[in-house]
């Protein structure tokens, strides 16, 4: 029986919960909830997911393929035909849509799947406590009730209940729209505490920027306040390049399909041809002019472009922003694991004077070691290293590090009294300090050593030595520790480290420039570091702007120059995103690859935003594209497996635009002259759907290089002429078929109609391996499974008049020496078309 209290709480919000009544309430303690209340929970709530769209089951991804409003035209005026008419060729037109439909949805379905299975080796995952022990669980397995334990870089899972905090700083500008981190702490609030106040909650969708906490999670998935805002605003992710380039295609093909279909309808009409079996034959040329494996083929092309990434070490999120990476003409990254090794060592600890100092190591290294914010490798290496006689000290309190302040301070008790280490960049180190103490023991002044501190810095910082300062103080007895303590410091020295550049870097930078990408480098390390990088890397006369020039400049100013630096040094992180903006700004693509916190606006801003797969949950959950090694080169593999896709796909476009639109030309010609329809409805719709079974293998064809060296993206002028002149060339011959049929062999309806098939279905499939490639086809090979799927589509056509059921489709034996006279023809049409594409990629060339 539920008490008055507890039913109290259950109409309570959870911010107005104490720690006791909150896990009460959700029958969970702070040893964790156990396997078997996990999957009760799971079942009650579901999976923990914002995504407002489930996955599309098979069903509704066949139907989907029904949405183009001519193919349900098209199905309605055969069903018409089929009570009114002719039931067998409604039937068969019906059954060659439907088995278009299950090519496309097929396709798309495979597609679907292999980018499912792929995304799974990048989840976000996190630390819950289960069983009494910690586990690393994706973070769609969180349910409410679970202890969740966050730090800096960590994506928050769930509306959860804070229950213990340590200098706790969350980024909650999804939800407030304030740019700074919010401040929380342990505490109850009145029920009605807006969401901007409630400092005791955290909200999925936001993340932890410094500190560590232990929260409750108590709403998960959709009901989560991110759930419901993502649910009324119900915006789309703004259009990639690539989609917007689809879209203008889309537009290009219903103006023509448009303007083509009240042409022949009326045409037909006027010439007295039966008016049901006119609107079937419109109603096919519509569809036969229209790419309709598209959606398909562009869903098969970017899932396979996405498994061979995979296969590099690249993990696209986003199958849209491949054609963005294929683009991309400017890289932007940090310096750190990307042009060095990443493996950062310890050089030396030195007093201010510049001579080898152990104490200095040994407070470097307890700060390290004890710390227990977020672990970076600069940490990692100093707690690494051997220190006579250092102890096990206790941490008593501490400051987490933060981008503002640039320090971690760590409060801990050496066995004697308590004293304040910090640890942190020296200019914000110095600051805080207004002593020094020397080889000998004796505290002097900060003042008498400025001098002598700031050229030693200069000097290390020119040998490219990142640099951290160390300074301390005696704090007593005190066991709390604020912000307001790091002040009248005593400056102990320097911790030099170095992080040598990868070997091979300069290769590979050069590498990135022969593909047109120009690599830019954005690091928070000063300008003197960042110059001996980028000559180490190669960049001997790399032009180097500073974050304090950057706030100096008007915007203006700053869009002229953007694209000219080579080096941003001392940057701040909201000039990360300044600088990516100024870049699209300028017309570039651009593409930022970042591991950290600070990365996560620029890794927003830019166009391919990249990260890697051992970066922080929230710049990982952020990027478009994963690297699963943080490498350059494999970046580079992944960029050119972009551009063979793009590729790929524009071929199709090429090979479907021409074709199509070369025999609707001249099926629009035929219907003047004809006293019959040039094709019935059901042979336009098995012309289609045959000249369209190789573009199924596109995805796997081989590419040339040219289309690899350069970034493209979509041309639709270029597009525009090369359906209409290798369009017409192709009715040219169409023509002369209709000629050699009516003239030469005085072919009647059933004759003309089988052979102009054979024709124009031999013809356009041939002529894939023609416009596939801008060399002449016989040097550029196609791949394996395109040309094993153009030869059966070839070989099917010249013998479907004698297979039993070709009288159905409305065709009949043709006299042997048509064959002969065919094969002229089309070796006559490969040649032309040849000669067509010199001339063509002399005049014109895709931007």
């Amino acid at each position: 029986m539920i008490s008055i209290k507890e039913k109290s709480q259950e109409t309570k919000p959870f911010w107005s919960l104490s720690t006791e009544d909150a896990l009460k309430l959700q029958n969970s303690r702070l040893t964790g909830l156990t396997s078997e209340e996990v999957s009760e929970k799971q079942q009650k709530y579901g999976i923990n997911s914002l995504k407002t769209v489930k996955k599309q089951s098979s069903v509704g991804l066949f139907l989907n393929q029904f949405k183009s409003p001519v193919t349900l035209i098209l199905l309605l005026a055969a069903l018409l035909s089929f009570f009114l008419q002719d039931p067998v060729d409604a039937l068969i037109i019906v059954i060659i849509v439907l088995f278009s439909t299950l090519l496309g949805f097929w396709q798309e379905k495979t597609a679907g799947n292999a980018v499912s299975q792929l995304l799974n080796l990048i989840r976000v995952r996190a630390t819950v406590l289960r069983d009494g022990q910690k586990s690393e669980l994706p973070i769609e397995e969180i349910v409410p009730g679970d202890i969740i334990f966050l730090s800096a870089g960590d994506v928050i899972p769930a509306d959860c209940l804070l229950i213990k905090e340590d200098e706790l700083f969350v980024d909650e500008a999804a939800f407030t729209g304030e740019t700074f981190p919010v401040e929380k702490d342990v505490t109850v609030l009145p029920d009605k505490t807006p969401l901007s106040k409630r400092t005791n909650s955290l909200f999925m969708g936001s993340h932890v920027i410094s500190g560590t906490a232990t929260a409750l999670a108590f709403v998960t998935g959709m009901s989560t306040e991110f759930g419901h805002v993502s649910q009324n605003l119900g915006k789309k992710a703004p259009l990639t390049d690539f989609e917007r380039g689809i879209k203008k295609f889309g537009n290009l093909l219903m103006q023509i399909t448009l303007v083509m279909v009240i042409f022949l309808f009326g045409v037909n009409v006027l010439l007295h041809k039966p008016v049901l079996d006119s609107l079937l034959f419109t109603l096919a040329i519509a569809v036969g002019i229209t790419p309709q494996l598209l959606p398909a083929i562009i869903s098969v092309n970017l899932s396979q472009g996405a498994k061979r990434m995979a296969q590099a070490q690249v993990i696209v999120k986003r199958l849209n922003s491949i054609e963005n990476f294929g683009n991309m003409n400017v890289l932007c990254s940090d310096k750190t694991g990307t042009l060095t090794e990443g493996k950062v060592k310890v050089d030396r600890a030195l007093d201010y004077s510049g001579k080898e100092n152990k104490e200095v190591l040994r407070m470097a290294k307890i700060n390290a070691a004890l710390q227990q914010g977020f672990k970076n490798p600069i940490d990692e290496a100093i707690s690494a290293v051997e220190v006579d006689g250092f102890k096990e000290y206790v941490r008593v309190d501490e400051i987490p590090y933060d981008f503002i302040r640039k320090r971690l301070s760590l409060l801990i008790d050496d066995g004697q009294q308590h004293k304040l280490i910090t640890k942190g960049a020296v200019n914000q180190i110095l600051e805080v300090c207004t002593k020094v103490i020397d080889e000998n023991g004796n505290i002097i002044p900060i003042e008498n050593a400025r001098g002598m501190t700031q050229q030693l810095y200069t000097t290390l910082s020119e040998k490219g030595y990142r640099t951290l300062g160390i300074a301390y103080k005696d704090c007593g007895d005190a066991t709390v520790l604020s912000k307001t303590d790091e002040q009248d410091m005593i400056f102990a020295g320097f911790v030099s480290l170095y992080d040598p550049p990868k070997a091979g870097i300069i290769d590979t930078i050069n590498e990135f420039q022969q593909y047109g990408v120009r690599l830019k480098i954005i690091t928070g390390d000063n300008a003197l570091i960042a110059k001996s990088m980028s000559q180490q890397i190669g960049m001997d006369h790399a032009v180097i702007l500073t974050g304090g020039k950057m706030r100096e400049m008007s915007d203006t100013a700053f869009l002229h120059r953007v694209s000219k630096v080579d080096v941003f040094a001392e940057v701040e992180p909201n000039q990360k995103e300044q600088i990516i903006l100024a870049l699209k700004k300028a017309g570039k693509v651009v593409g930022y690859m970042g591991d950290g916190i600070n990365d996560v606006s620029a890794i927003h801003a830019a166009d391919v935003g990249l990260s890697v797969n051992t970066a922080v949950d929230v710049a990982k959950e952020a990027a478009d594209i994963v690297l699963l090694n943080q490498d350059l080169n494999v970046l580079i593999e992944g960029m050119k497996e972009g551009r063979r896709t793009f590729a790929n796909t524009q071929k199709y476009i090429f090979m479907a635009t021409s074709a199509n639109f070369g025999n609707m030309f001249s099926m629009a010609g035929a219907s003047l002259f004809l006293s019959f329809l040039p094709l019935l409805p059901k042979q336009v719709l098995l012309t289609n759907l045959m000249t369209d079974l190789p573009s199924m293998a596109i995805s796997s064809d081989n590419v040339d290089e040219e289309w690899i060296l350069k970034p493209r993206s979509w041309d639709i002028k270029f597009i525009k002429r090369f359906m209409v002149s290798f369009g017409l060339l192709s009715s040219i011959f169409d023509y002369i078929t209709f000629g050699v049929l009516l003239f030469v062999f005085h072919a009647a309806e059933q004759e003309f109609h089988t052979g102009w098939f054979i024709e124009s279905v031999v013809s356009a499939t041939f002529i894939v391996l023609v416009v596939r490639t801008q060399k002449t086809f016989v040097k550029s090979r196609p791949g394996k499974y395109l040309l094993l799927a153009t030869l059966f589509v070839i070989f099917f056509a010249l013998a479907l008049p004698y297979l039993p059921f070709a009288g159905l489709l409305g065709f009949v034996p043709l006299p042997f020496i048509f064959y002969p006279v065919l094969l002229a023809i089309v070796a006559l049409y490969i040649l032309f078309a040849e000669l067509m594409k010199k001339w063509f990629y002399k005049r014109f060339t895709y931007q």
